[in-house]
């Protein structure tokens, strides 16, 4: 990519950038590594990264509204939710476009106002319907190409913290 299309791109991403108010993100291989571990008793855990945690912080600070939305449903997520002030969770949707527009219908958003971080396949109709798609570096490749922003990290280690300080650089530059 030459010095002239590295630019053209990086003020096409503040562009998108700029409207945003809503981060929705999907929680396997998003928000957690991807791996459900299933305990003999039946219980799962989910591993969850701190960075993230503060990256919600810094969200919500700004005056920014967050939401998790899942295919499965987890008491975990709940709960790691509840920690990070995270007022919307939606869980254990099949299809994520329908909750998705409900969702911005209930907050009087548009969808160019929303940024989707999502990972596989049943996140792609709600990664193309919003302003900001993005995923971790070890999304499926179909979800990579649909991707307005790729993070440097994985899934479940960073990789919305980092989306966070990008949109937030772009918002309220130096």
């Amino acid at each position: 990519m030459s010095d002239r299309d590295q630019v053209q791109a990086l003020d096409q991403l503040a562009d998108r950038c700029a409207p945003i108010e809503l981060l929705i993100a999907d929680v396997d291989g998003v928000l957690t590594d991807g791996v459900i571990a299933i305990a003999a008793d039946g219980s799962e855990t989910k591993r969850f990264h701190v960075r993230d945690g503060l990256g919600y912080a810094l969200w919500h600070r700004a005056g920014k509204i967050s939401a998790i939305l899942s295919g499965r449903q987890a008491s975990a997520v709940e709960r790691r939710a509840a920690e990070l002030s995270i007022a919307h969770v939606l869980q254990g949707h099949d299809s994520k476009i329908g909750p998705f527009r409900d969702l911005i219908a209930r907050l009087g958003l548009e969808p160019r106002q929303v940024c989707y971080i999502g990972d596989d396949l049943p996140d792609l109709p709600v990664l193309q319907a919003v302003g900001l798609a993005a995923c971790p570096q070890d999304a499926v490749e179909k979800v990579r190409q649909s991707a307005h922003f790729i993070t440097r990290a994985p899934g479940g280690k960073g990789a919305v913290r980092e989306l966070i300080e990008v949109i937030l650089r772009f918002q309220n530059p130096l």
